[in-house]
């Protein structure tokens, strides 16, 4: 996916290269069309007989400049009038084809010149002053983003790891933990937390730790070796691993089973 990157000199979507080979299209298609429009204008001239000619010249002549965009168009083309023509025709004939000694459109020398500027603006800018590259640009609104994504992960439940995971306490939440635990859990640890084939989470005592973050990675990444509790991040979310440990730490530890299993590991404190 591609994006748009503000930087400190123009707007965003203004740097964008697509931007600027549109413009050199449409600056292209303007050129051909006039360029195809003035060679039929001239040939159907040609055509016409001298009497037509000179009615159509006094015509076009009196239309010229009539307004400011007339005049504009008559500035930037800087082209000679056909009653004009005359001035500037070489001495070269080829079978009764002559050519005209057109200087350059002023609009094509404006252009030229403007590059010449930019050039140099822009060899100021990044060669001599160090303005900032593309690359430098794009790495720093890549940085930018990452921050962004690690504050997003903070508050996005489903995005959430053992690094981020934090004990929750909505009502929602603690229901869908209960339901997740009493499809996996139960056969191993007894619906009320007592143990059975694996220890009991009701007491206070814990084999690999008892903060939301070492129940969330106990489930993520599987109990002890060899005793046979699997790694769950392969079948729950994340979402689900963090709601099943909340559960388990807001709703079963501190109760009283109808047959709890011995303790094993050791006492957990918040300040283990």
């Amino acid at each position: 996916m591609e994006y748009f990157v503000e930087t400190d000199g123009l707007p965003a979507v203004l740097e964008h290269p697509i931007l600027f080979v549109f413009m050199g299209v449409v600056l292209f298609l303007l050129i051909g069309i006039e360029l195809i429009l003035r060679t039929i204008e001239n040939v159907m001239f040609q055509t016409l007989s001298p009497e037509a000619k000179e009615r159509y010249l006094e015509t076009k002549t009196s239309k010229r400049g009539t307004n400011w965009i007339a005049r504009l168009r008559e500035k930037m083309i800087g082209e000679k009038t056909i009653e004009e023509e005359h001035e500037i025709i070489l001495d070269h004939n080829y079978d009764g084809i002559q050519e005209l000694d057109n200087n350059l459109p002023p609009w094509w020398v404006y252009l030229f010149y403007a590059s010449i500027v930019f050039a140099i603006v822009y060899m100021a800018r990044y060669h001599v002053f160090g303005g900032d590259t593309q690359d430098m640009e794009y790495e720093r609104a890549v940085a930018e983003a990452q921050v962004e994504i690690e504050e997003y992960k903070k508050t996005a439940k489903g995005l959430v790891d053992v690094n981020t995971v934090e004990l929750l306490t909505d009502a929602a939440d603690i229901k869908a933990g209960e339901a997740i635990y009493t499809a996996n859990c139960v056969a191993c640890h007894m619906p009320d937390g007592g143990g059975g084939i694996g220890p009991n989470l009701t007491d206070e005592y814990w084999i690999l730790g008892g903060d939301i973050k070492d129940v969330f990675h106990t489930v993520s990444e599987g109990g002890r070796a060899g005793k046979g509790m699997v790694a769950w991040k392969q079948m729950l979310k994340p979402l689900e691993m963090a709601q099943v440990s909340s559960y388990i730490l807001t709703e079963l530890t501190g109760t009283t089973p109808a047959n709890p299993k011995e303790p094993e590991g050791e006492i957990w404190k918040a300040d283990n």
